[in-house]
């Protein structure tokens, strides 16, 4: 092609090439959705039909504000509505509807949901997929092209399979799991709605060899990997079976994109474990726990339920429930900020020029 590329113009959410819509609903509907209070609800019967950030919404619009750095956005928005905090009500032009809740990111993730539900399995197997004749596959999921389902693989109903993903002999996937194109997953079993994305590989051989004076002996792991119901697993991430025990990924924990998790790991439900972070063998980590992007954990250690580690952290001792901690190696937050402060103090004054020696 010779003629010169424009791109498209900015566009609201959910472009209909790539995201199913549904709608429009009444302000009323949304709240339900949302779980909101319907009391002192204005214009209840005001309808939407789709999403947009306040900067661009308008009179048919959902929007929402989470962070008051975008509050005079707020004040200028043309949305029919805006999914917001009580305390932001006093910012809301005339002409917009309020949905109040305690927690408007969550609200707008219900409301992106509704607007835009994903899309559902298209029962049926490809005709150049490869399935063993002793796998089992409900009716009801899909198998994608070029996927391999291996002998005695369970795919559960409303499941699908991406192309070219392969589901090694024996994995159990549970019901309405979506595993993306091109992941591997091998020794494993899954619960429901667990999402694999692509890349993803799943119960590969855990990093474990003896050292001897005449080099390394591998050790066989003979765990599996246990992912937890609606647990999701990004992109090019990897995670190890066990060695004697099973790698276990707790119910709901959100691993992003190109993570590392060694044999042995126990992670706890509704933790989070952002991109590039990597987690050592026989690591233990609690419930609701946040593993900031880059952070590194040594094996066997022990990380309490709600812990906060910051972004590049080393962590190399056991943390208790509810620590904060950053830097490398990992210490209290504040400390941490505290030990910045005085750093850069000190470099400060050590640029000062100093005076001349004016004595005799």
């Amino acid at each position: 092609m010779n003629a010169e590329f424009v791109p498209e113009r900015a566009a609201k959410p959910g472009d209909p090439r790539f995201f199913q819509r549904s709608g429009p609903y009444s302000v009323a509907d949304i709240a339900r959705c949302l779980g909101a209070g319907l009391a002192g609800l204005r214009l209840p019967e005001r309808m939407i039909s789709g999403l947009a950030p306040l900067q661009s919404a308008g009179p048919a619009d959902v929007s929402f504000l989470d962070n008051r750095r975008y509050v005079e956005q707020l004040a200028a928005t043309k949305a029919g509505a805006v999914i917001l905090h009580p305390e932001f009500l006093g910012r809301l032009p005339a002409g917009t509807v309020a949905i109040v809740t305690p927690e408007p990111y969550a609200g707008w993730a219900k409301a992106s949901t509704l607007f835009h539900p994903p899309g559902g399995a298209q029962a049926g197997v490809h005709p150049a997929a490869v399935v063993h004749p002793q796998a089992v596959i409900d009716p009801s999921a899909e198998i994608g092209p070029g996927a391999v389902i291996g002998a005695g693989a369970e795919i559960g109903a409303g499941s699908s399979i991406g192309a070219l993903a392969v589901i090694g002999a024996g994995v159990v996937i549970g019901r309405a799991c979506q595993v993306h194109a091109q992941a591997t997953i091998s020794h494993a079993i899954l619960g429901d709605h667990v999402v694999v994305y692509p890349g993803a590989r799943i119960g590969q051989d855990g990093f474990g060899f003896a050292i001897t004076q005449t080099g390394t002996v591998p050790v066989r792991q003979l765990g599996r990997v246990i992912i937890g119901d609606g647990a999701a697993i990004g992109a090019n991430s990897t995670i190890d079976r066990g060695s004697a025990q099973d790698t276990v990924i707790g119910a709901g924990v959100h691993i992003d994109n190109l993570v590392q998790i060694g044999h042995n790991v126990n992670i706890g439900k509704g933790t989070v474990i952002v991109a590039q972070a990597g987690v050592s063998g026989s690591t233990i980590i609690g419930e609701r726990v946040i593993v900031a992007a880059q952070a590194g954990l040594t094996g066997h250690l022990h990380i309490g339920n709600g812990a906060r580690i910051g972004a590049q952290a080393g962590v190399m001792t056991d943390l208790a429930a509810g620590a904060e901690v950053a830097g490398s190696p990992a210490r209290p937050i504040k400390a941490f900020f505290r030990e910045v402060v005085t750093l850069r103090k000190l470099v400060q004054a050590g640029r000062k020029p100093t005076k001349p020696d004016t004595t005799d």
